[in-house]
């Protein structure tokens, strides 16, 4: 009578522990060479690690990064708008959100800029998208937003509650900079520049590979 080993058989069906640990290895392999340098772009960007110029960013650091679920927002159909971020995406990009409870002349600001970065960034521009929630949306703007704005998309929240304490839109309008896995990272408001946002973002996309 054959005795059986605590390895499976090769004709068993079922893989060994052997066989169970090089694919555990395979798949940390896989994400270590598909992430890794995100990972490790973003955390020498924030913290200006082997950056000779000793300067990190223009933007304000969230610290720690808002996973973007934590914003309850959705998109006109519904779909829950951290739908589009994740390891999982095909195509992963980083985004630009401008969020502002009323919409004044500090929003439109944000939201010019906001597509004026986007059309600076010129071959990289498909890597970044943008989307706005705004509070109020005043008719002189809804009206222009077709043409102006029709690359934006325009969200809403799924939910009544209260916004992360380094978001809060009703403070202030802002520029939040999202990373391809979701993480809410940086915020701009209306004192920054184009020109600040634009090298943040040339800098975090050179050094990325992904979005």
């Amino acid at each position: 009578m054959t005795t059986m080993t605590a390895n499976a058989t090769p004709d068993s069906g079922q893989p060994g522990p052997q066989q169970i640990r090089r694919g555990r290895r395979t798949a940390l392999l896989l994400f270590a060479v598909g992430f890794g340098p995100m990972i490790v772009a973003s955390i020498m960007y924030v913290t200006g690690w082997l950056n000779p110029a000793g300067q990190t960013n223009h933007g304000t650091l969230i610290q720690p990064p808002v996973p973007v679920q934590q914003l309850n927002l959705e998109t006109a159909d519904g779909t829950p708008f951290s739908a589009r971020f994740g390891i999982e995406q095909v195509d992963p990009q980083w985004h630009m959100l401008v969020v502002a409870q009323d919409c004044d002349a500090r929003c439109e600001r944000l939201l010019y800029l906001a597509r004026q970065v986007n059309i600076a960034l010129g071959k990289n521009a498909p890597r970044v998208s943008r989307s706005a929630w705004l509070g109020s949306f005043p008719a002189d703007l809804a009206q222009r937003w077709p043409e102006e704005y029709r690359l934006m998309e325009r969200l809403q929240r799924s939910g009544a509650g209260a916004w992360p304490d380094a978001i809060n839109p009703a403070s202030q309008p802002g520029i939040l900079l999202i990373d391809p896995f979701g993480n809410v990272m940086m915020r701009y408001g209306p004192d920054h520049t184009g020109k600040q946002l634009l090298k943040d973002l040339q800098h975090l996309l050179k050094l990325s590979q992904i979005g």
